[in-house]
């Protein structure tokens, strides 16, 4: 029998990931026809395509005509790009440059997933307009990337967002909800980061940012350029932490904020809080209070869930 495919296009990269797969599910449930592709966690579900491969990135880009590219695929770990510079720079910076060069040929209105690392965190709030100052190999690899997108294809968007959890398949696939078992287990005391501050956003929010910006780009060609999107609420990870603790009725005494800044690893910026008014000025916008949005996303991780019959008996 006839099945009613959406008329409306887009191609989302980087689909099986955190973000990826958020921005897939928001497109797919919202009369969009999507395709989600990624590379190692691919198949059966997407396409499989290495983006470094520029002849299969024009293939796909030529037989599906999207109207909307959502390129979410990137080397994000700040750790990981500065002991593996050139391969971090090879997908942030030539992928996205070649992907804007294909999304310009076929007239596609390309969205460039982008991060508050991009500034030094020392004068926030951030508004698009700031000029960045990246203190990271991750934040400049990023910022780069956004110049590739921009010189290749005018007409595109670059979206900058903060640290971001959300449903995962593990813990370690976020760097807030990489936390909840040094909650859970109060046996033993536990370091926590209290020096940086954060603004957690869940990956619902931004795709529904993506699906908001995408739909007002077919009705205006005017909508692109730089856009700032974040959560509203200020908190270290210790914060975080204990906020996590709270929504799930768990100890946390065990944990101990350090003020210090932290001297292992890629700096990071002290906060680089984003403006994230120009959005919001357009109606597009979406905010999940963050212990709504993590009790959601641990939900399948609490190992102690006795507390549950209390609590719904």
């Amino acid at each position: 029998e006839d099945v009613d495919i959406p008329s409306r296009r887009v191609l989302i990269t980087g689909a099986t990931g955190l973000l990826g797969r958020a921005v897939f599910k928001e497109f797919n449930e919202n009369n969009w026809n999507a395709v989600g592709c990624g590379y190692r966690r691919a198949r059966p579900r997407f396409e499989q395509i290495n983006l470094l491969d520029s002849v299969a990135v024009h293939d796909i880009i030529h037989d599906f005509q999207p109207h909307v590219i959502v390129h979410c695929a990137a080397e994000r770990r700040p750790d990981v790009v500065e002991t593996q510079p050139d391969a971090a720079s090879q997908l942030n910076v030539a992928a996205s440059g070649n992907l804007a060069k294909e999304a310009a040929g076929v007239g596609a209105f390309l969205i460039y997933i982008s991060t508050d690392y991009v500034f030094d965190g020392t004068s926030p709030p951030y508004k698009e307009s700031d000029v960045p100052n990246p203190l990271n190999l991750y934040g400049k690899t990023k910022l780069d990337g956004e110049k590739a997108v921009l010189e290749n294809n005018e007409g595109a968007a670059i979206l900058r967002i903060p640290i971001l959890y959300g449903e995962v398949e593990r813990l370690e696939e976020s760097a807030v909800t990489v936390m909840f078992d040094k909650v859970q287990f109060s046996n033993k005391s536990a370091n926590m980061d209290h020096w940086q501050q954060r603004f957690p956003t869940n990956v619902k929010d931004v795709a529904t940012v993506c699906r908001q910006l995408a739909e007002k780009r077919m009705l205006d060609p005017s909508v692109k350029g730089t856009f700032h999107w974040s959560g509203n609420e200020q908190m270290t990870k210790y914060e975080m932490a204990c906020a996590i603790a709270d929504a799930f009725n768990l100890p946390s005494s065990h944990l101990r904020p350090i003020t210090d800044c932290p001297v292992v690893g890629a700096l990071r910026p002290r906060n680089a809080q984003l403006d994230c008014s120009k959005l919001e000025m357009l109606g597009i916008g979406h905010r999940t209070p963050f212990r709504d949005g993590i009790k959601e996303s641990l939900w399948p991780f609490l190992v102690d869930k006795r507390w549950r019959q209390t609590v719904f008996h």
